[in-house]
């Protein structure tokens, strides 16, 4: 049985299942709904129910409480319909977001390559083409687990049946174990997406910096690819930073792209190159090299951050030093439900 939902002020009205939650159904019509942890515990998908009955699901006492509930608001991650209904929510126009709807797709794993002694690159080959932009994610079904994992999409090549995710090991992580320890060629697979408004916002046509650390290398990289394919001349740098060498993967490919792109540099750091001798790049993390490679003056750029948490407070932090401001800054965190709690910035409300 399926219920129609009115999303104001948009006006559309879209079909959605019994028992499937108002996010996932607005986002397989095409339709962005602000959202983060998907777990009910943020509360950046919360909406003001107008008219209808919902159930609110697993919502937290926390992110939605009692009071708000009586006035009608509700969790799109989390809220299921009870009848026809009608929502208002809070929908920002983005001129260079691409209307994309998400689909399940299946796929085969045709190779596994191990990046570093933490990150497994998995290479899947899907039965049928995966529109998305460069900088979105994907969620992975765990097979037997019951659950998904979302991963940035590191493709690079522009064959969209060809998709690369590149993984690293969560110590007791569900997924992440069984990417690394299971998951084997040949292995069919069910992904989920696109999801995520990450993306490069090329109609500002201003020069682009990117901060990576960890495995959040995997978004840039597909977006400095898609730039440097459409022969973009503006300048675009990154700076990407890992504690080790041998931590630092893609690291020949990007020095061979800053050799064929004059206006495309690169800016590695080691935070701890204690065994890395003969390391002549920068030394201190990904926040450090960027302030000393700008002078700490980033006005006019369009910085797109992407790593653990830790690593983007510090970022927005040397950013706002060095007169970048939140209109200018676009970040991607995968907010787990432990941390879920504090998916805002100390610093800026929209990041």
């Amino acid at each position: 049985m399926a219920y129609e939902l009115t999303i104001e002020p948009l006006g559309v009205t879209i079909d959605v299942e019994e028992g499937q939650n108002i996010l996932d159904a607005a986002l397989r019509n095409g339709i962005y709904l602000p959202h983060a942890c998907c777990h009910g515990l943020c509360a950046t998908c919360k909406i003001q129910v107008v008219d209808g009955d919902i159930e609110h699901g697993d919502a937290s006492p926390f992110a939605l409480m009692d009071f708000e509930r009586d006035e009608g608001k509700a969790l799109a991650c989390c809220a299921t319909l009870c009848s026809d209904a009608t929502l208002e929510a809070e929908i920002d126009e983005e001129p260079d977001a691409e209307t994309i709807p998400v689909r399940d797709l299946l796929g085969s794993v045709v190779a596994l390559e191990q990046l570093t002694p933490t990150v497994k690159g998995v290479f899947i080959r899907l039965d049928e083409p995966l529109r998305f932009q460069a900088g979105q994610y994907v969620n992975l079904h765990i097979p037997g687990a019951g659950c998904t994992r979302a991963f940035s999409i590191a493709s690079h090549g522009g064959d969209p049946t060809l998709i690369e995710l590149n993984v690293r090991i969560v110590p007791g992580g569900v997924g992440t174990t069984y990417v690394h320890e299971k998951l084997a060629v040949g292995e069919r697979v069910t992904i989920s997406g696109p999801y995520g408004r990450f993306f490069v916002r090329k109609s500002a046509r201003a020069p682009m910096l990117f901060m990576a650390g960890g495995s959040g290398l995997s978004s840039p990289r597909a977006m400095i690819h898609e730039l440097l394919r459409e022969d973009c001349t503006l300048p675009i740098t990154l700076v990407y930073g890992q504690r080790s060498r041998q931590e630092l993967y893609y690291h020949d490919e990007f020095l061979e792209l800053a050799r064929r792109h004059p206006n495309f540099t690169y800016v590695p750091a080691l935070s701890d190159a204690s065994g890395d001798a003969g390391w002549d790049g920068y030394l201190g993390f990904v926040h450090e090299a960027a302030r000393e490679h700008f002078d700490n003056d980033f006005r006019g750029h369009k910085a797109y951050l992407c790593g653990p948490p830790p690593m983007i407070e510090a970022c927005l932090a040397a950013l706002m030093q060095g007169q970048l401001y939140e209109r200018d800054i676009y970040t991607e965190k995968f907010i787990s439900a432990a941390d879920a709690q504090q998916v805002r910035s100390p610093l800026f409300k929209r990041v």
